[in-house]
């Protein structure tokens, strides 16, 4: 029996990597025998940029640059292709994992890094950029990021302002006349692992400010410092890019780059996924199997899961998927192409326990489910 195990990472907690050997573990104890194709996934979040140098040859490069809170933090990017494209991994830079739970606030957060690692793969001759978007602590439109590229961005007094998205809503002006020149040589691809737009409802501020730390007092603020400054590079590039599909994805950070340099938003699981070429390998498994920290709604809009699952379901192949937990509308995943989803949660407990106790309780969970499926086939053979 083939089985192909390609997770996510579970954010915070375990990287790709750790979450594909676990559940191999927890199968490997019912269906020893069974042979197991292990591949960590990413869909433009964290771990994309380690997975792509790995698995494509490529090699990691290290920057320490400014890191979200503005303090300096060690990211590292991918070299790709003999040094002609750089894939740039925000979350290196700017993720929540660089950002302590006690200190999360997007009014403050910057993309300021991401930046200097662009900035850094232009003076090593790399001209096709990917910048991979995902994990996120910021909402800052990509202010800090254009900042560190030349872009200026000044109140109305002339002052250039301070980071993250609070300073945002009092900027006045925006001039792009020292922004890089090397860019207009780029060819810029950005990885979204999300659809929503920049703002409204569905928003970057509204869906996923909290989880970087807003407060409901700071949600019509961040709104209000977005639509700032997407008016202005509205006012450069002759295009409004609020309701664009992806602009949401880590606080708007590729505004300014859609905006000013021409770079396209594309779906970052089935990109990596194609890259990887996974739909050739789904094509010859008996079982499939995928996963993220979180499995909900926001599964379908472009989440490494939801691309593996749309593979399976194409080829014919039943496709199961493992989450540390369950959150609103995961019940229409399976209208989506997933055939079972199950949480590896075993008892109410404190975020910081659930992190914890995340590879053991996700390996128990993965044992469980394939005791369930061999006691399913038992069963089957024993009616026929």
């Amino acid at each position: 029996m083939d089985i192909l195990v390609a997770c996510d990472s579970f954010k915070e907690s375990l990287t790709a990597e750790a979450v594909v050997q676990a559940i191999i573990g927890g199968f490997r104890e019912i269906y020893p025998d069974a042979r197991y194709h292990a591949f960590p996934m990413a869909d433009g979040g964290e771990g994309t940029a380690a997975i792509m140098a790995r698995t494509l040859g490529g090699r990691l490069e290290t920057r320490d640059v400014c890191g979200p809170l503005g303090v300096p933090v060690s990211a590292r990017f991918a070299v790709l292709d003999h040094g002609r494209t750089a894939l740039i991994e925000l979350a290196e830079a700017a993720g929540l994992a660089q950002t302590p739970l006690e200190s999360r606030s997007p009014l403050f957060t910057t993309t300021y890094g991401v930046g200097e690692l662009i900035s850094a793969a232009l003076d090593m001759g790399c001209r096709h950029l990917v910048l991979a978007l995902g994990g996120s602590a910021t909402c800052d439109g990509g202010a800090g990021l254009l900042q560190a590229l030349g872009v200026s961005l000044r109140d109305l007094h002339g002052q250039e302002i301070p980071h993250g998205g609070g300073p945002l809503g009092a900027v006045f002006s925006l001039d792009d006349d020292r922004l890089d020149p090397r860019l207009a040589e780029c060819r810029i691809e950005i990885l979204c692992d999300v659809t929503a737009p920049l703002l409204g409802e569905t928003g970057a501020v509204a869906v996923f400010g909290p989880q970087k730390g807003a407060t409901p007092a700071m949600i019509p603020l961040l709104e209000a410092s977005l639509a700032r400054l997407a008016s202005l590079v509205e006012l450069r590039c002759g295009r409004d890019l609020t309701a664009v599909e992806g602009m949401g994805a880590a606080g708007g950070a590729a505004l300014g780059l859609v905006g000013l340099c021409g770079a396209t938003l594309v779906p970052g699981a089935e990109s990596v996924a194609g890259l990887l070429g996974l739909e050739a390998l789904v094509s010859q498994m008996d079982l499939v199997i995928t996963g993220e920290g979180r499995l909900d709604r926001q599964t379908a809009q472009g989440k490494a899961p939801q691309a593996i699952a749309t593979l399976a379901k194409k080829a014919g192949k039943p496709v199961i998927a493992f989450a540390g937990t369950l959150g609103a509308g995961h019940e229409d995943l399976l209208a989506t192409g997933f055939d079972a989803v199950f949480s590896c949660l075993e008892r109410p407990c404190t975020l910081e326990e659930a992190f914890g106790e995340a590879e053991q309780a996700l390996r128990r969970c993965a044992r469980n489910v394939a005791a369930t499926l061999a006691l399913g086939r038992s069963f089957q053979a024993a009616q026929a």
